[in-house]
C-alpha cells in the first residue's frame, strides 16, 4: 500500500489547527481503509484505519464524546 499512498490525494483535516498540529487523510480513495499521516512529514508513515472505525471515531468528534487534544 505505500507505493499507492505516494499517489493519494491527502487533504488536511478540518480538526486540524494552525500551529502544527495537522493531520491529513486520504479518505474514499481505498476501499475499507482510511490513510492519516502528519502533515509535516509527507514522506513520513502513514497510518492506516479501517473505514467503519475512522468514520466511528470523527463521529465521535462531531458528537463531543471525545475531544481533540
Amino acid at each position: 500500500m505505500s507505493n499507492e499512498l505516494t499517489l493519494a490525494r491527502w487533504r488536511k483535516s478540518s480538526y486540524s489547527d494552525n500551529h502544527g498540529a495537522c493531520v491529513e487523510v486520504a479518505d474514499g480513495q481505498f476501499t475499507g481503509v482510511v490513510p492519516v499521516r502528519d502533515s509535516k512529514d509527507p514522506s513520513g508513515p502513514a497510518l492506516v484505519f479501517p473505514a467503519t472505525s475512522f468514520v466511528a471515531f470523527v463521529a465521535s468528534l462531531k458528537s463531543g464524546a471525545i475531544h481533540p487534544a
